[in-house]
């Protein structure tokens, strides 16, 4: 081979080695289906809490894929994400279920309704898949309720617990449209056996029919056991003895859901359904139960909230994101509710407690294992608040550092503003005002979400992603964000990642990438720091 030849294909490999090779980069057609699937947009675009707007139109990598009979592996990757908990909103799974459900391919239908249990485990995502396979049936004007389906939904409810069927049946009873009378009358189910028999004519016919099938007959332990809830179920709705509700909420561990809307009315029954009430319903209803007089200085009730919401045990258990604690914090302290005229004092014990439980809950975070290098734009837009939450953009952007210092074994913060990039010096003691203070004591100014990237370019530091905080992602770049990254990668042979995210924007930074080692986030969410765990391990 000539030397010279030789020499550049040389340096074009280690051009290539040291960017990761430009297929590693490519955004094909699966890696616009794991995006659609895990936040319902293909582009390179997560938007927090956005509404859904889910069309032919806006999956057409999933279209393409199903059109080129890979309808198997579309199901694999819905199937994983569900499985994974990686879907940050489980519309697009159940719109992308719904359409290979009904695909021409045989193959692809079959694989669609087997995954059907393991995609909707709860009666709401079944009633969800089962009224976006109406609208995707109405444009193409054809029938619903074929065999397949029929089929499909009833597994659905003959392959559950019992028992667990029986409360999921009592808590949900519709959504969508749909009820579990309208689900099992069409798909005319033929119970798998006299338990699931007995919830089901309970479903379609309901309790006096069930009481004249069933009481003079001599029933199976499964089977008395399931009409004996079912009773005290129709029970509690009838009860208007307090009493008698309480006790009822209390041996039986009844929800909220169960109850009538006069129930919550009363003080004695928050207090009987804070007893078994889920940790995340605790924190949602805190404002509630302070307003209503349950959570009162010095009170029993208010102790033993404090102690559980502290409990590390609990905590752990519940898996409750630091950042989920920081929003119900700062929801609580604001002292009334965004809808309605409802108000609270808020009492300083729970306040302590939920900061307390902020702090603890670090350790239900799973680190990633990359590099990581977040830098917060310390400009003066720090002053805005984060929409969607009462949490400013100062106090959220130290929370989310926070968040990688603490539990990432190489993770590196830095303040930049002006032309200046700082190291921060973040330790595992550090309060979040303390990390808030470290973050903005640099002189403020203009923005250049690039200067992190050139300034670890030019030191050599390898990151495998960096996260960028700003208020607003439309501000103006000294040089292209995506060009700047890729001679990150030439420089340090990293495989390079950049997650900009704009705190308070709704619009992206970043013009159509054929890089998919990029990420705008508009505002921010919980679902926002999966979304970046998404990209970081190599699925979107």
């Amino acid at each position: 081979m000539d030397s010279s030849v030789s020499a550049v294909s040389s340096e074009t490999n280690h051009t290539l080695c040291a960017t990761g090779g430009a297929s590693q980069w490519e955004v094909d057609d699966k890696t616009r289906l794991r995006r659609f699937l895990c936040y319902g947009c293909e582009r390179h675009v997560y938007t927090a809490r956005e509404e859904e707007n889910l069309s032919l139109q806006s999956a057409g990598a999933l279209t393409s894929m199903l059109q080129e009979g890979r309808g198997s592996e579309v199901v694999d990757e819905i199937k994983k994400l569900a499985r994974e908990g990686r879907a940050v909103r489980l519309g697009p799974s159940l719109f992308a279920l719904a359409l290979c459900s009904q695909h021409s391919e045989l193959k692809t239908r079959q694989a669609a309704f087997k995954a059907l249990k393991e995609v909707c485990r709860d009666p709401a995502q079944l009633f969800a898949f089962i009224q976006k396979k109406k609208e995707l049936k109405e444009g193409m004007r054809c029938g619903l309720w074929g065999r397949a389906l029929r089929k499909a939904v009833s597994d659905w409810y003959n392959e559950q617990d019992a028992m667990s069927l029986a409360a999921a049946v009592t808590k949900c009873k519709q959504r969508e449209g749909w009820s579990h009378r309208d689900l099992l009358r069409l798909c005319h189910t033929k119970p798998a056996n006299e338990a699931i028999a007995l919830i089901c004519k309970y479903a379609t016919k309901g309790w006096d029919e069930v009481q004249v099938a069933y009481s003079n007959k001599e029933n199976s332990e499964e089977v008395a056991k399931v009409l004996s809830y079912l009773e005290v179920v129709e029970k509690v709705k009838h009860s208007c003895d307090e009493t008698e509700l309480i006790n009822l909420i209390e041996e039986h561990k009844l929800e909220r859901e169960q109850l009538l809307t006069d129930h919550l009315k009363s003080k004695q029954v928050w207090r009987a359904l804070l007893k078994e009430m889920p940790l995340q319903s605790v924190l949602k209803f805190l404002g509630k139960m302070t307003a209503s007089k349950i959570f009162e200085p010095g009170c029993l009730e208010t102790q033993a909230v404090c102690d559980r919401i502290q409990c590390e045990a609990t905590l752990k258990k519940a898996k409750i994101h630091p950042f989920s604690l920081l929003i119900s914090l700062e929801n609580y302290k604001r002292g009334q509710g965004y809808q309605g005229k409802r108000k609270w004092e808020p009492d300083s014990s729970i306040v302590k407690a939920v900061d307390s439980a902020f702090y603890k809950s670090f350790v239900n975070v799973e680190p990633v294992g990359k590099r990581f290098i977040l830098a917060v734009d310390v400009s003066t837009s720090l002053s805005s608040v984060v929409p969607g939450t009462p949490v400013s953009t100062a106090i959220a952007a130290a929370a989310i550092a926070m968040t990688f210092a603490r539990t990432e074994a190489d993770a590196e913060v830095l303040a930049y503003s002006e032309g200046a990039v700082v190291p921060c010096s973040l330790t595992a003691d550090m309060s979040l005002a303390e990390v808030t203070s470290e973050l903005v004591k640099v002189p403020s100014g203009s923005t250049d979400c690039t200067l992190p990237v050139t300034w670890a370019t030019e030191r050599g530091r390898a990151a495998d992603v960096f996260i960028i905080l700003t208020n607003n992602l439309l501000w103006p770049f000294s040089a292209s964000p995506v060009e700047t990254l890729q001679k990150h990668r030439r420089k340090t042979g990293a495989s390079s990642k950049l997650v900009i995210c704009g705190l308070t924007s709704n619009g992206s930074a970043l013009a159509a990438t054929d890089d998919r080692g990029l990420l705008s986030i508009c505002g921010f969410d919980l679902e926002a720091l999966n979304v970046i765990r998404n990209l970081a391990e190599d699925l979107i």
